[in-house]
């Protein structure tokens, strides 16, 4: 630090003589004898040197504490970013790892939704085809019924039809000879099996 001060304070004397020599310079008109301008600069450039030398002596301890302050505010404030940026990172990678897994449940249960969906699917087609099965059963039972009801219907009816049709003809044409006739057939026949 005091060797940027020094480098300041010389450049500071530098700048000085080359602008009181400019200044000497622009002067033209005027003769003055130049040992009379060279005291005047120099005890210029001493009053500016001594200027330098207080404010730097003075203000050197201040300057410091403001920039040691700034660097210690930054340093604080970069650890804390950094503290910052690797909980963000952290929490990212935990949202990430938790993003993947719920991707991964939800891929699991659509998977296991699709076979739930399958199985109720082949279990509905099974159960539909067992009750169409029950059902034509039953309707060929019912129909076998209402078949074998008819026909006993029928035949009642036929067998009516014929002891009716058999009565009359018996009525038409059974005489008291066949009557007889029949008697003694029958009663033959007894006597044989026995």
């Amino acid at each position: 630090m005091r060797n940027k001060v020094a480098t300041v304070i010389v450049s500071l004397v530098l700048i000085g003589l080359f602008g009181g020599v400019v200044f000497a310079s622009a002067e033209g008109g005027h003769h003055v004898a130049s040992g009379v301008l060279l005291k005047d600069f120099l005890y210029r450039v001493l009053n500016f040197a001594i200027v330098v030398a207080i404010l730097a002596y003075f203000l050197t301890k201040p300057i410091k504490k403001v920039f040691a302050g700034r660097r210690e505010e930054i340093e604080k404030n970069l650890a804390e970013a950094k503290k910052i940026k690797e909980e963000a990172e952290a929490k990212f990678a935990e949202y990430d790892r938790k993003l993947a897994q719920a991707t991964e449940e939800i891929s699991e249960i659509s998977a296991a939704i699709r076979r739930e969906g399958e199985a109720e699917k082949q279990k509905i087609i099974e159960n539909a085809k067992a009750m169409a099965i029950k059902i034509e059963q039953d309707a060929e039972k019912a129909a076998e019924m209402e078949v074998a009801k008819a026909r006993t219907l029928l035949q009642r009816e036929a067998v009516q039809l014929a002891v009716g049709v058999a009565e009359e003809l018996l009525k038409k044409n059974f005489t008291k000879e066949d009557d007889a006739r029949l008697i003694d057939e029958y009663m033959q026949k007894v006597g044989e099996l026995h």
